[in-house]
């Protein structure tokens, strides 16, 4: 039994008696408490592959931020890692893929990942839910398979993700062949994190706001949903970052929560999502301000969900020099504010 389910009846749309609230990336380079855990391993994949330190850092959050849900320590790059295309992940510079996909037999070197590849991750998840001992829910995650299509064709991140847009105009059926690929691997994935015990799952596309609106519902959307489709034992969240047109289409699909990033209006969005929990979504650089500021800018985006089911976040992970003491004031300002 979870002490603290807040966040899952939240999600369901039920009234709760304060907004629950948790961030992107809180298990990360903000804590001193996680830099010494990285520190004394080889580097970010050692952590992510080792169940014990895995668990280790999903919990620092909760005990040291107050949060309301933990989300397993892991990356988005672990599925194209087990479809056969291996990642490193660079000091200050993020992952690259020393060899990337460029053409259909590039595609036929993949698989679809077998979900026992990840094993690691689910382990993690089972002592991490140990750990935590119902104090709080633990939530799941896989990248979008655009996302991680991206990843893929790039070979890291870019500014213009042009080779990989430039695939789906002139080899679209290709495209179409390693997002269906990407998307089973990621049904199997999520599906085992359920079984090993994740109390809900969220979905980022982190380049969604790359694409126009056209090839976002061909080559994303649709793709999403079917992960929805497949997942329906736990409540699903959608953060699509950047593709504020896309939200009216959300409606349609198979989640209960869509994430809003910092740019999207929490207003347009009840209007735009009567049916769906909304998350979001403060700007992580509000962070930097005064005390006083950030209570202030809390109330702001509170006031601006109004009685809509809300679950409290920033609108994108917290960038690694903001101090925690902040991100801690912040979630107290959430908690201290949103009590009725």
């Amino acid at each position: 039994m979870l002490k603290n389910d807040l966040i899952l009846r939240a999600a369901q749309g039920e009234k709760t008696e304060r907004t629950p609230v948790w961030l992107m990336r809180q298990a990360g380079r903000i804590l001193p408490e996680y830099r010494a855990v990285r520190n004394s391993l080889s580097g970010f994949k050692e952590l992510v592959e080792t169940p014990q330190f895995a668990a280790e850092v999903t919990v620092q959050p909760v005990d040291i931020l107050g949060v309301d849900a933990a989300i397993i320590f892991s990356d988005i790059l672990v599925i194209p890692e087990a479809m056969g295309l291996t990642y490193e992940m660079v000091e200050k510079k993020g992952p690259h893929f020393p060899k990337t996909v460029r053409n259909e037999s590039d595609i036929q070197l993949l698989k679809v990942a077998d979900p026992s590849d990840l094993g690691y991750v689910y382990e993690a998840i089972k002592l991490t839910k140990k750990e935590l001992d119902g104090r709080v829910p633990l939530i799941g995650f896989a990248g979008a398979p655009w996302t991680i299509f991206s990843y893929m064709i790039e070979g890291g991140g870019s500014k213009t993700f042009s080779k990989a847009r430039r695939l789906l105009y002139s080899e679209p059926a290709l495209a179409d062949k390693l997002l269906d690929m990407i998307t089973e691997s990621t049904i199997g994935y999520l599906k085992n994190q359920v079984a090993a015990g994740a109390d809900m799952i969220q979905i980022f596309d982190s380049w969604a706001g790359v694409l126009p609106t056209e090839h976002y519902s061909k080559f994303s959307l649709k793709y999403i949903s079917k992960i929805c489709d497949a997942i329906n034992d736990v409540p699903v969240t959608v953060f699509a970052k950047g593709a504020w047109w896309a939200l009216p289409e959300m409606k349609d699909i198979n989640c209960r929560t869509v994430g809003l990033d910092w740019n999207m209006d929490p207003k347009e969005a009840r209007k735009t999502l009567p049916n769906k929990t909304l998350q979001g979504n403060l700007d992580p650089c509000a962070l930097y301000g005064s005390n006083e500021l950030i209570k202030e800018e809390t109330k702001k985006m509170l006031a601006a969900f109004g009685d809509h089911p809300h679950i409290a976040n920033l609108g994108h992970g917290v960038y690694p020099d903001t101090n925690p003491e902040k991100v801690k004031y912040f979630i107290e300002s959430v908690k201290e504010l949103s009590s009725h």
